[in-house]
């Protein structure tokens, strides 16, 4: 068979749907352009808060080189900051699979046509696009598992979803720059943005079907589809991170929906004490002792010695990578910086490591900056709106800062470490 033969994907015959064309593409382009560069900002920022310099128990990507250049200490304000930027990431991701699906099926002739590079810029041009479609379809993909919370990929999510990450803007970036001057002007065109025809045969590699079937649907019809799809996973996502009524709507976010259970220990959790291995026996009262350690040696405290310490009240929320997060709880504790000065700190605290209790899993131990341990707002909680922790919150005792990813409030602490990391 010949390459013009139209029973072949390469020839521009084959696909013969009216509604691909340069300005349905291009509309459906300037909107990925504006929409995946918030996602990449809002990623590195994601990645930023776990403090991934600090220490290596925080860095799920020790190998990443440069591509660590941008990393800043984490801040501590404003409190809502992770639980904001990260329920924008994921939402926004979300959102914009239908976009990028419908990006994805109008430029579908181009993967096939032949030659496969008519000159240096097609070369570049059919490079960056095979990276774009295979690092957006990665990215998206881990993404959406990652929210679901079915790790059922090889590896771990971190950092195939960092490296991923780098690699698809980068095609994107590079995409951008060789087609963004062909959208502009494709978007000029007003006949055609008013869905009209133009009136001349389409040049190689466009994608005008030379033999269209008749339309079914304009093109301007075709976008509001996609974007009332996008719609729909925004009302069925967004309430997972707005919380609040809206979190009934969440219908395909794993924390959406009511708030599990009931009483002041009703809120959302990740991880099970069952699933972190945590044994009751060895969080009871005679048995659990928190062990703290830092200029002037260590010092071991029981629940009920913590109690005596002064306490103090953090209304503050749980995020997560994964884009949920919780209403504002109401934490009762003993203060980070509080537990610096018992063992030797008495003016500005050092770094924090922290280890916990539980047996299995990324996270169980963490490093915080000495900004997050000096905030007054920051806690070893004991209490929980009003009521001693769950099991299933991080009874006896467990770590809650201001602006930190979810993970990084660690639960079920056992060991206290101060000192520079």
């Amino acid at each position: 068979m010949r390459d013009d033969d139209p029973r072949l994907p390469s020839s521009p015959g084959f696909w013969r749907s009216p509604l691909r064309g340069p300005w349905f593409t291009s509309v459906l382009g300037i909107v990925l352009l504006v929409g995946i560069t918030v996602l990449f900002v809002t990623g590195l920022v994601s990645y930023a808060a776990y403090n991934p310099d600090l220490a290596r128990v925080n860095d799920q990507t020790p190998d990443k080189g440069i591509l660590g250049f941008y990393l800043f200490a984490w801040p501590t304000n404003p409190y809502w900051l992770y639980r904001v930027t990260q329920g924008l990431h994921v939402t926004l991701g979300i959102t914009l699979i239908p976009v990028l699906l419908a990006k994805l099926w109008s430029v579908v002739p181009r993967l096939f046509a032949l030659p496969p590079a008519r000159s240096l810029a097609h070369a570049l041009e059919r490079i960056s696009l095979l990276l774009l479609v295979g690092g957006g379809l990665f990215e998206f993909t881990t993404g959406v598992l990652n929210v679901q919370l079915d790790y059922v990929f090889p590896g771990s999510f971190y950092p195939l979803h960092f490296y991923g990450a780098w690699v698809f803007f980068a095609a994107f970036v590079a995409h951008a720059a060789l087609k963004l001057p062909t959208a502009v002007r494709s978007l000029r065109r007003r006949r055609e943005a008013r869905g009209e025809p133009v009136p001349r045969a389409p040049e190689p590699g466009e994608l005008v079907s030379p033999r269209p079937l008749p339309p079914t649907v304009s093109r301007r019809g075709a976008l509001w589809f996609v974007g009332g799809a996008s719609l729909l996973l925004l009302v069925t996502t967004a309430g997972q991170s707005i919380g609040g009524a809206l979190r009934r709507t969440a219908l395909l976010a794993p924390h959406g929906g009511a708030d599990p259970g009931g009483g002041p220990n009703g809120f959302q959790i990740n991880k099970t004490a069952a699933y972190a291995g945590i044994d009751a026996a060895e969080t009871g009262e005679e048995a659990w002792r928190l062990v703290v350690t830092g200029r002037t040696g260590t010092v071991r405290l029981s629940r009920a010695q913590l109690l005596r310490l002064p306490l103090h009240s953090s209304a503050l929320p749980i995020a997560c990578v994964e884009g949920w997060s919780t209403e504002d709880q109401w934490w009762r504790g003993v203060r980070l910086r509080d537990l610096a000065a018992l063992v030797g700190y008495d003016g500005d605290p050092p770094d924090l490591f922290v280890e916990s209790l539980q047996r299995r899993g990324a996270f169980r131990r963490a490093a915080l900056r000495a900004n997050q341990v000096a905030d007054p707002r920051s806690l070893l909680a004991l209490y929980v709106n009003g009521e001693a922790l769950s099991p299933d919150h991080g009874h006896p005792a467990r770590i809650i800062v201001p602006a930190a990813p979810g993970v990084l409030n660690t639960k079920w602490v056992a060991r206290l470490t101060f000192g520079d990391l």
